[in-house]
């Protein structure tokens, strides 16, 4: 069985949020069996910064849906999208 990383772009609510935090709410959302392997920041506009962790799945976990799934949930998290897909 083989693993996938998955780069997501999550966009906070506000330029406000606090981005160490929010980066440890979102660890904290993971399914079992993911981890997140990384990740980079990304200067979007007017102060608003983007996380972009990669995170690191099970090939049979059904893909990103329930890392996305999350990530909506946690507070402060404004919108979520894959950016790119791979196996490893």
């Amino acid at each position: 069985m083989g693993k996938v990383a998955a780069k997501i772009k999550v966009m906070p609510q506000s330029p406000e949020i606090d981005l160490d935090d929010l980066q440890d709410r979102l660890e904290d959302s993971l399914p079992e069996g993911a981890k997140i392997n990384g990740v980079e920041r990304d200067d979007v506009a007017f102060g608003l910064v983007a996380l972009l962790p990669t995170v690191i799945v099970p090939d049979d976990a059904g893909g990103t849906e329930a890392v996305e799934e999350g990530f909506i949930d946690v507070e402060g998290v404004e919108s979520v999208s894959v950016e790119s897909v791979g196996r490893i």
